[in-house]
């Protein structure tokens, strides 16, 4: 967006609404000492083109180096086609679509979106507006909770961490009990579910493909959910994986929710990032967010209209389900559009993705580097390195983001790193890192 210069008389002009004599005079709550007339090092003024060049030089410094880090957040490409239309102004200068009759447009891109997400995950119904997967998460047990009366919840290890700090915080708040399961192999031990399960617990929550990028058996955990009446609650943090592996829907799942980013979304450096949720149809009314329907008008043209909003800004406060207020529509544009782009070649993408992890895993592990967890996998797996913390800032040095060392959130794979590759990892990135680390070691 460009910046247009206040000239001087436009300056003077609103003073002189507001009634005050100097822009001075709008800073005089800040103490006098804590006021700069000038910021060290700051150049003085430019022109226009100076500028422009001055901003070109920063962002020549920008270093790019391949990345092997992955955790929840993952780098995609994003067709040009993406930036272009969720950047239309139709859609930017929008914000919650609170009146249906000039809000079909973004109310039709919600449906979409909800419509897309549900085929993905194999539920029911979805909603828009979850800030990111570790609220999503908070969310899903909070329902789950709502909707069996019970406050016992069980939470594999293999949960993301973040995920699980996020949900500690949310149990706490709401009087919850969080019982967790440490992993097995990578995956979650279900056997160790199954001997804390009671009638009492409302959920159990797994994550598909696990924190280590193994694939979990959904479906055993389900059976063992269902034998207690508890719901089974799949967490997705790496979206992309939805083009490949069975919907969580089909393999007994009664929730899913987790990070839609890999869907058009930078990563941003952490942000805005693009919550999913979807259940059965018995979780509708109990479900927070909006969910967006599709109707006709009085003259039998299809019509889309807010169906639900069970949140404090529509109903009774202790009615709602939910504080979610910030419109995530917008990420969720940004998912609809590209998943409308990739259409049926997500499954290919998706393979695409496993594939080039394939190679690296193989690459290392050819040069005797050791595999964690001998478990099938998506596209991230866990190495053994030895000195790991300093062999990834040394890697770094290099220009390669090597991966992410996993003994800060698991003290027992001290020297592990998690590594992720996507399909912008091309293979001369991959040779090129194992033949640096084999030199780095």
């Amino acid at each position: 967006m460009s910046f247009v210069l206040n000239t001087p008389d436009d300056v003077r002009v609103m003073l002189d609404t507001i009634g005050v004599s100097s822009i001075d005079q709008l800073f005089l709550d800040i103490p006098e000492d804590m006021r700069l007339e000038k910021i060290s090092g700051m150049q003085g003024s430019l022109t226009e083109s100076q500028v422009f060049r001055h901003l070109d030089g920063l962002a020549s410094k920008n270093n790019e180096p391949p990345s092997f880090v992955g955790a929840g957040a993952y780098n995609h490409y994003i067709p040009a086609a993406v930036d272009h239309l969720a950047s239309r102004s139709e859609f930017y200068t929008a914000y919650t679509p609170y009146q249906a009759e000039v809000s079909q447009g973004t109310l039709t891109a919600i449906f979409e979106f909800q419509t897309m997400i549900c085929r993905l995950t194999g539920m029911d119904i979805a909603n828009a507006s979850m800030y990111d997967g570790a609220t999503s998460l908070a969310e899903a047990v909070l329902m789950s909770s709502r909707t069996s009366r019970k406050n016992t919840i069980v939470v594999s290890e293999t949960v993301h961490p973040h995920y699980r700090q996020v949900l500690n915080t949310y149990a706490w708040a709401n009087d919850l009990n969080i019982l967790e399961v440490p992993t097995s192999g990578g995956v979650s031990d279900i056997s160790g579910i199954t001997q804390v399960l009671t009638d009492e617990v409302s959920a159990v929550v797994v994550q598909n493909p696990a924190f280590f990028g193994c694939i979990e058996d959904v479906k055993s955990c389900a059976d063992a959910a269902q034998q207690h009446g508890a719901h089974l609650i799949v967490v997705v943090t790496e979206a992309m994986s939805l083009g490949l592996l069975k919907p969580p829907g089909e393999l007994g799942a009664d929730i899913v929710c987790g990070e839609g980013q890999s869907f058009g979304n930078p990563i941003g450096f952490g942000g805005p990032m693009l919550g999913l949720l979807a259940a059965g149809k018995k979780f509708m009314r109990s479900m927070p967010g909006r969910l967006i329907g599709k109707t006709v008008d009085h003259d039998g043209n299809e019509a889309y209209t807010m169906t639900l909003q069970t949140r404090e800004q529509h109903i009774r406060r202790d009615r709602a389900t939910s504080n979610i207020c910030t419109n995530e529509g917008l990420c969720a544009l940004r998912a609809a559009i590209y998943l409308s782009l990739v259409g049926t070649s997500l499954q290919k993408l998706a393979r695409l993705n496993h594939t080039a992890a394939s190679y690296l895993m193989k690459r290392l592990t050819d040069e005797g580097y050791t595999r964690v967890f001998d478990m099938p996998f998506y596209n991230e797996f866990v190495i053994r390195l030895d000195n790991a913390r300093d062999i990834v800032r040394r890697m770094e040095q290099e220009g390669f983001l090597l991966g992410l060392t996993l003994e800060q959130y698991y003290p027992d794979l001290k020297d592990c790193v998690l590594m992720a590759v996507t399909e912008c990892t091309t293979k001369t990135d991959i040779d090129n890192l194992v033949t640096t680390l084999k030199n780095t070691v």
